[in-house]
């Protein structure tokens, strides 16, 4: 789970795609399609562990907690998560950070909040104690302007990368880029936003893109697809007619593709 290979990712000229997990199968599946790099978001934790939406709420316990059940089946592939609770000062977020660290946790998305200054002042400390998890300082403001001053800020406080929230079209992220040559810039694929065009990755790769995440597509995929089974079985009897996961797959997911009861399973259409 090294921050290195997480780093060596915003080093690089094109654009990493790192989708939500939420749980060992679903970590066990990224795998097996080929991601690089897996992202354990607070929205997917509070759905998923307490079937709520997420309002910013989701303990660091839990972020920590759930990690750690997954390392098992990620396999060295880096892990990312959110970083907002518990992160409320530079002492709080070296602690939190290390709890991290300790889960398995490569690289932190850490939340910004009203208070830049604050902000700041905790990526300085994270950089200075908990140099071995990766840092992308997330980034919001009352428009392009704020965003881009806030990520300026963080990026010399030490930020391996910032992610500028709300800021997806190709002339305020060339602008950004423009303002701040060389740092590496994440953005979000959100599920939920509307508008906006869909740039592609040479484009994306082109303005300083270097990682997308997809937080909730999985679980909005797994969540569509169980509503859709929960209501055949009530209308039905029977869920034959819903796309399943063969259920001999199931006993083998998290099983190494090398291992004797691993052979063919990552060759399934999943």
């Amino acid at each position: 789970m090294s921050a290195a290979d997480l780093r060596a990712m915003l080093a690089a000229d094109h654009v990493t795609h790192v989708p939500g997990v939420y749980d060992p199968a679903s970590a066990a599946l990224a795998v097996r399609a080929g991601h690089r790099a897996v992202h354990l978001s607070g929205e997917a934790v509070a759905a998923t562990m307490l079937g709520q939406p997420d309002l910013g709420f989701t303990p660091a316990t839990q972020i920590a907690d759930r990690a750690a059940v997954l390392l098992p089946v990620l396999g060295g592939t880096p892990l990312l998560a959110d970083a907002a609770i518990g992160y409320d000062s530079p002492h709080h977020a070296v602690w939190t950070a290390l709890a991290y660290q300790r889960a398995g946790i490569g690289g932190l998305r850490l939340d910004d909040g009203p208070d830049a200054t604050l902000a700041a002042a905790r990526i300085t400390a994270l950089v200075e104690q908990a140099p071995q998890v990766m840092l992308i300082a997330q980034a919001g403001g009352s428009g392009p302007a704020e965003t881009i001053e806030r990520c300026r800020a963080f990026a010399t406080a030490g930020a391996d990368a910032v992610l500028p929230l709300g800021v997806r079209e190709a002339d305020d992220l060339g602008r950004l880029r423009a303002e701040l040559p060389g740092v590496p810039m994440v953005v979000i694929r959100s599920e939920t936003a509307t508008g906006g065009s869909r740039l592609s990755d040479a484009e994306l790769a082109d303005l300083g893109v270097r990682l997308v995440l997809h937080p909730l597509a999985a679980v909005l995929a797994a969540l569509r697809a169980a509503s859709l089974t929960y209501r055949a079985i009530a209308d039905e009897g029977h869920a034959t007619q819903v796309d399943r996961l063969p259920p001999a797959v199931l006993a083998t997911l998290t099983e190494r593709p090398d291992g004797p009861t691993g052979r063919g399973i990552d060759k399934i259409d999943t």
